[in-house]
């Protein structure tokens, strides 16, 4: 099976197929710097790294866009009230996101261009629309998109002309022609700073937010490329408008759409407005930055992810744990491990059919999961299942390990988390930040459930809850009071 993506216009997931063979150009729409980052952010993110990272393990050369929108309304009224220059502003945030993208492990981008760079492109861009008669001017700085124009208006995401509003961009949508349709420049407002604003054929004002991503995408890969990801959210109106006026101007834009799913907290869609955001500096208080990227793979990049402050870092680390532990203790045994390069390694073919079924990233780790699985039983049994060594068949699986999990930016012996980029060990990210005593209450019930195995003579039940202890980095040891357990390197309890 060849690699298979689901494509938002089309509803369908379907065989990808790129434009250049060998070739892949993909943009991204990336942040708005109006404030902090908030864990919304870096699940889109970490999603379209990981299929960056397929892509290039699949043998594509890939260009990778991602952009910065740098001047808004929310970040002139922002910087405004904070007594801030506004472009200062924005630079102090897109440093905040740079930190959180790096410290989550992200690849950076081929280029990361910045909205108040393009302008040229974006008065190009105008022009064209206008020449074909699918923009107008209105008052002097104002210039709009007309969606009546424009007969595919709302094919990306399914929609009616006649059941859509329009935006509600401000006191200047009066000049509208139709309420639907959208700025592509705008006129600056009373008592926005003078720098805010460009000149232009059609006086003096700033750009659209749609305009950006087309000027910026259409610049570094050109007027078809094969991927435009971004939020779910972004579909409308932000991703329906890029379409139709790039598509307006001439261009086929886009090959394939590709939209991640919310994060949500207790069941409502996280986000600013809506005062439940969870900045990545306070999630990352309850682990490291490691066990933050698990958490926000672990998950389809199309399903909904329901984010539970404490609760979901803890689990998350469980589970980053044993396989860290695994591939350390595997390590330690055979040097050939660390030394090994994942991208040399042949992945299982279930793996493979995982990633390439539109990048399921849950299915892959159920893979990784059963490798570990096999592989902590070959260390505990001393003798693998052909025969040879355990050692030797744990060191080959964690080779295998190692390899799939890159693909997810998780490798536990990547540089970016051996140096301490936010990979704390196995006992720091199981039981630091807080989280000692949920590792203890967690481990206590499994060593109960281990108990009543013996009780009851279930043997291979109760090796098997050993098992999935040493997976986790935990040692059990058996006296006439009872199991005693501790973190490999940590003192017993």
């Amino acid at each position: 099976m060849s690699l298979h993506l689901f494509d938002s216009a089309t509803r369908t997931t379907r065989e990808f197929v790129p434009r250049r063979t060998g070739e892949v150009g993909m943009y991204v729409c990336g942040a708005t710097v109006q404030a902090a980052p908030h864990i919304g952010h870096m699940r889109s993110a970490v999603a379209f790294d990981i299929a960056r990272r397929w892509l290039l393990r699949s043998g594509y050369a890939v260009t990778f866009i991602r952009n910065v929108t740098d001047i808004d309304d929310k970040i002139l009224a922002k910087s405004a009230e904070a007594g801030w220059p506004w472009w200062a502003w924005a630079y102090r945030y897109e440093q905040e996101f740079t930190a959180a993208y790096d410290a989550l492990g992200l690849l950076r981008p081929t280029y990361e261009p910045r909205a108040t760079g393009h302008v040229p492109e974006m008065i190009e861009i105008i022009d064209r629309l206008i020449e074909r008669g699918h923009a107008y001017v209105g008052r002097p700085g104002n210039v709009y998109f007309d969606v009546r124009s424009w007969a595919e208006y709302g094919s990306l995401t399914h929609q009616r002309l006649e059941n859509l509003g329009g935006e509600e961009d401000d006191e200047a949508a009066s000049d509208k022609r139709d309420p639907r349709d959208f700025a592509l420049w705008k006129a600056p407002k009373p008592g926005e700073p003078e720098s805010a604003a460009w000149p232009t054929p059609y006086g003096r004002g700033r750009p659209g937010w749609h305009l950006e991503c087309s000027a910026m995408a259409r610049r570094y890969l050109g007027e078809a490329f094969d991927i435009h990801g971004g939020g779910f959210d972004l579909r409308f109106p932000h991703h329906e408008n890029e379409q139709a006026q790039s598509r307006a101007a001439g261009w086929d834009f886009a090959g394939t759409w590709m939209h991640n799913a919310w994060v949500t907290v207790g069941g409502e869609k996280m986000g600013k407005s809506l005062g439940n955001a969870l900045a990545v500096s306070a999630v990352l208080a309850d682990g490291p930055p490691v066990v933050l990227r698990y958490a926000l793979s672990a998950v389809h990049y199309r399903s909904t992810l329901e984010f539970t402050p404490g609760r979901s870092m803890t689990e998350a680390a469980a589970a980053w744990s044993r396989l860290a532990g695994f591939v350390g203790r595997a390590a330690e045994a055979l040097p050939e491990v660390a030394a090994a390069d994942p991208a040399d390694v042949d992945l299982p073919a279930d793996y493979v059919a995982a990633m390439d079924d539109d990048l399921n990233v849950s299915a892959a780790l159920a893979v990784v999961h059963e490798h570990v699985r096999r592989g902590n039983a070959a260390l505990a049994a001393g003798t693998g299942t052909d025969g040879t060594a355990g050692a030797e068949e744990a060191g080959r699986i964690a080779t295998t390990v190692r390899a799939m999990l890159d693909v997810l930016g998780l490798d536990p012996l990547a540089e970016h988390w051996r140096e301490g980029a936010g990979g704390a060990g196995v006992l720091d990210t199981a039981a630091g930040a807080g989280g000692a005593d949920a590792l203890a209450h967690l481990v206590e019930a499994v060593l109960a459930d281990r108990a009543r195995a013996r009780d009851d003579r279930d043997w291979a039940r109760a090796d098997e809850l050993r098992d999935i202890l040493a997976g986790a980095g935990i040692v059990v040891e058996d006296g006439a009071d009872g199991a005693r357990w501790s973190v490999r390197g940590s003192n017993g309890r």
